[in-house]
């Protein structure tokens, strides 16, 4: 993967721990920017998500069926030259490194908040296969984004519009800066 991002992605992976906004951001990222959005928690197979709800932390094997299968289907939509905003956990660089398969047309962006937030907000939740004792498990597992991943950060510490508007404003700050290296170039 090269350490510049590509001009356009045809896919963002908003990513964080559970609690910090990951799919209403997609959601608004992709209706703002005119893209299709999918949940990654979609693509959990069944033992997963009885696994989650019985307040057992997964895996890393029971990790990689899911992530392939959300990396199979970034796969899928950018041969189609087509947009998508995923969300999705991504934890760890070795699930960002299974989800963008070396590309450098996905782009990370890092939903980044403290626990103490996070927690307020997950008290907040009803009906949500993930329960807030494995947050802690969560911000365990967490490993931010490196500089060398290229990864947008954004605090969640804000409005979801105003985090809307931070992640489109960087994006298109490295869209511009990518353009104008390769016009000098």
């Amino acid at each position: 993967m090269s350490d510049e991002p590509c001009e356009t992605p045809c896919a963002l992976v908003v990513m964080g721990v559970s609690g910090s906004g990951k799919t209403t951001i997609a959601d608004k990222l992709a209706e703002r920017l005119g893209w299709t959005c999918e949940d990654g928690d979609k693509y959990h197979p069944k033992s997963n998500v009885e696994k989650m709800s019985a307040g057992h932390p997964l895996t890393d094997e029971d990790r990689w069926p899911w992530l392939n299968a959300i990396a199979d289907e970034i796969e899928r939509v950018c041969r189609a030259r087509g947009h998508v905003v995923v969300a999705c956990s991504a934890l760890k660089r070795t699930y960002r490194d299974v989800l963008l398969r070396g590309r450098d047309d996905v782009r990370v962006v890092f939903l980044n908040g403290t626990q103490q937030l996070i927690a307020h907000r997950l008290s907040l939740r009803k009906d949500h296969f993930m329960p807030p004792g494995l947050l802690d498990s969560q911000f365990r597992t967490l490993e931010p984004p490196s500089v060398d991943e290229s990864a947008i950060d954004v605090s969640i510490d804000a409005t979801v519009d105003t985090i809307v508007d931070d992640i489109v404003g960087k994006l298109q700050a490295t869209t511009a800066r990518h353009s104008t290296d390769r016009i000098q170039s």
